[in-house]
C-alpha cells in the first residue's frame, strides 16, 4: 500500500505532520511495505497553517489505476463563506479533478474535516455516506443532497471513500486507515506509542451556539431554550413562538444544521447540563431538573450515548 497525502496552501498544518508522523511510526512498528509521499496540484513548497511549509511533488494521475490511498488533510478554513470560496481557488479545481478521476479508475481517497468538501466538488459524495466538521454539516447535506451527512461519526467509511469529522479527527481517520491496512495489533502500537486515543463519535463536542456559523435562526432557538431554563420549551412550542409550523422549523435547522430540532434542543440542554456538573455540586437529580428532564435516568442515559460517559465522570476532581 502507499499512502498519498495531498496538501493545499493553508491547509491545517496538524492534521498534515500528524499524518506523516503516524505513517512514519507505522513503518517503523513494522508496516515493512508501507510506502508515502506528499504531493499538491503544482509541485514545490506549499504553505500551511501557522506558518509550516512543506516540500511537495506534483500530483499526477496515471492512465492506469496505481494502487495508493489518496489522504486529505483538512483545509485551513472554518465558516461556510470560506469553504464555498476555498474551493474555487485553482488548486483546489485541479485536485477536484484529479480525485474524481482517480474514484472513477478505482482509486480510494479519504479526507477529513473541511477536506470533505472537496470531495463533495469531485463530485464522490453522491448516494454516500460521509461526516464533516460537526459545525458544517448542514452546509454539505446542502451542497449534496444525495449524501447521508452524519455529523455525529468520528469516522465514516462508504465503499472507496472515508471521511472524518473535524480538524484533529485526521487522526482518528489514520488510525482507521492503518487498522484497514495493517491490522489491529499494529494500530494500538502505533496509538500507545504517540498516545492518541481513537474517538468514535462528535456529538461530545458539538456546543450548539457554533452550528451553522452563529446563523439567526440557530442562535434565536437556543436563545429561548436557553433563557428559560428550567423549563426549557418543547418543539412545538420553539415553532409557535417563532412563527412557523413544526414542520417548517424542522426543514430549516435540518438545513442549517444537518441535526433535527430536537437533537438541537438535546445539545442545548446537554451542554447546560455539563456545565454545571463540572462548575457546581449539585446533585444528579438536581440537574436533570435544572435542565428540563423529569428524572436522572433519562439525563444519564443521553450523556452516555453522547460519549461524555456517566455523570460523576465530568465531575471536577
Amino acid at each position: 500500500m502507499r499512502f498519498t497525502v495531498l496538501v493545499l496552501e493553508g491547509a491545517f498544518a496538524t492534521g498534515v505532520t500528524a499524518t506523516l508522523d503516524m505513517l512514519q511510526t507505522a513503518r517503523a512498528l513494522g508496516a515493512e511495505p508501507l510506502r508515502f509521499d506528499v504531493r499538491s496540484a503544482n509541485g514545490g513548497c506549499v504553505s500551511l497553517s501557522s506558518g509550516v511549509r512543506i516540500e511537495t511533488s506534483r500530483l499526477r494521475v496515471l492512465a492506469r489505476p496505481e494502487p495508493a490511498l489518496w489522504v486529505i488533510p483538512g483545509l485551513g478554513t472554518t465558516h461556510a463563506a470560506a469553504v464555498r470560496a476555498r474551493l474555487e481557488r485553482p488548486d483546489a479545481i485541479t485536485l477536484a479533478k484529479a480525485i474524481s478521476r482517480h474514484v472513477a479508475r478505482g482509486g480510494q481517497v479519504a479526507a477529513s474535516c473541511t477536506a470533505v468538501f472537496l470531495l463533495q466538488r469531485a463530485g464522490v459524495l453522491q448516494g454516500r455516506r460521509a461526516t464533516t466538521t460537526w459545525w458544517l454539516g448542514g452546509l454539505l447535506a446542502g451542497m449534496e443532497r444525495r449524501c447521508a451527512v452524519d455529523t455525529n461519526a468520528m469516522v465514516c467509511a462508504d465503499g472507496p471513500i472515508v471521511t472524518a469529522g473535524a480538524a484533529f479527527a485526521q487522526t482518528d481517520l489514520m488510525l482507521h486507515l492503518l487498522r484497514e491496512c495493517y491490522g489491529a495489533r499494529l494500530v494500538d502500537r502505533v496509538a500507545r506509542t504517540l498516545l492518541i486515543d481513537g474517538r468514535r463519535a462528535q456529538a461530545k463536542f458539538v456546543a450548539p451556539e457554533l452550528l451553522a456559523n452563529g446563523d439567526a435562526l440557530i442562535v434565536r432557538i437556543t436563545s429561548e431554550i436557553e433563557a428559560r431554563f428550567p423549563k426549557p420549551p418543547r418543539v412545538s412550542q420553539l415553532a409557535a413562538r417563532l412563527g412557523m409550523t413544526e414542520r417548517t422549523l424542522s426543514r430549516h435547522v435540518q438545513r442549517l444544521t444537518g441535526r433535527s430540532t430536537l437533537a438541537l434542543v438535546h445539545s442545548v440542554k446537554l451542554r447546560r447540563a455539563q456545565a454545571l456538573l463540572q462548575s457546581t455540586r449539585l446533585s444528579i437529580d438536581d440537574v436533570a431538573a435544572e435542565v428540563g428532564y423529569q428524572d436522572a435516568s433519562t439525563l444519564r442515559r443521553l450523556l452516555k450515548k453522547l460519549g461524555s460517559g456517566s455523570p460523576r465522570a465530568l465531575r471536577p476532581r
